[in-house]
């Protein structure tokens, strides 16, 4: 090997031990997490940042695009406390380290479903397209909905696109729509249930059905009273009428008073003088 060959050998190699370096400065901070969770009361959520490669300016805590909390603190560890691990603490919590290049990791605090049904009981004109629905505000999100009518203490499955049935799902809310309600087979009590990989869980709306005439028996009753009213008004002033026109016919047969002088006690009175 030549002295120009050995000297590119020598030059190769530094090149790789400086880019090595460069390397191993730039990887990645060590963060330490604390484990998932998926129950428990007053839980501690945590991470624990070492060998920073910058100054640390401030932390935070983040759930989503809300900031849960933060401080200028330059400390590498931070917690949050989580009060009641269920549906609405659920979620993915992030902690942020403010540094020159900010530093991030997750921790995932996961439960089964938690179905609420958005009204416990609905109801619907017969004819019309009734409308149920249940959400679930629960981290996994749902990944099967399924929907059922109670009969007789059973769970009959409802099939998407069957008689009148829609489902329509998305996520964590789902919505089931009955076309041309029936007012004798439609009303009754029907299940929602949410399946994520921590479990399923389920809630029950009711349906009412109204006859087509509902919407006008307020109506009715408002135009039977006007009648009753009206009929009440009339057989009054039909008896009153016949009372006055008795009394206005006694008024015109009453003699009349005269203030004539009264000629034949005048004549008694001469006679007696005589």
């Amino acid at each position: 090997m030549g002295a120009a060959g050995a000297t590119g050998l020598v030059l190769g190699l530094l090149g790789a031990l400086l880019c090595a370096g460069r390397g191993a400065s730039g990887a990645d901070p060590i963060v330490e997490t604390s484990p998932n969770v998926t129950s428990g009361l007053d839980v501690v959520i945590s991470c624990n940042l070492t060998e920073p490669q910058s100054p640390i300016l401030g932390r935070m805590w983040k759930k989503g695009d809300k900031i849960l909390t933060s401080d200028k603190e330059p400390s590498g560890y931070t917690f949050y406390n989580i009060g009641e691990v269920n549906g609405d603490s659920s979620g993915v919590y992030e902690c942020v380290f403010e540094m020159s290049s900010p530093v991030s990791r997750t921790v995932y605090v996961t439960v089964k479903p938690h179905v609420t049904a958005y009204k416990k009981s609905e109801h619907g004109n017969e004819g019309d397209t009734g409308i149920l629905i249940c959400k679930c505000n629960s981290y996994p999100p749902v990944s099967q909905w399924t929907w059922y009518k109670i009969k007789d203490g059973a769970n009959e499955p409802i099939v998407n696109g069957t008689e009148q049935f829609i489902i329509k799902s998305s996520g964590n809310k789902t919505e089931l729509r009955i076309a041309n309600l029936d007012i004798e087979k439609d009303p009754g009590e029907y299940l929602c249930n949410a399946t994520n990989e921590l479990g399923t869980d389920g809630a029950v709306v009711g349906l009412r059905v109204r006859s087509r005439l509902a919407a006008l028996w307020p109506f009715l009753g408002i135009v039977a009273e006007v009648l009753v009213l009206v009929t009440i008004i009339f057989i009054y002033e039909k008896r009153r009428k016949p009372d006055e026109v008795l009394d206005d016919d006694d008024g015109g047969s009453a003699p009349l008073k005269s203030n004539a002088p009264n000629h034949k006690d005048k004549n008694v009175r001469q006679r007696n003088a005589n």
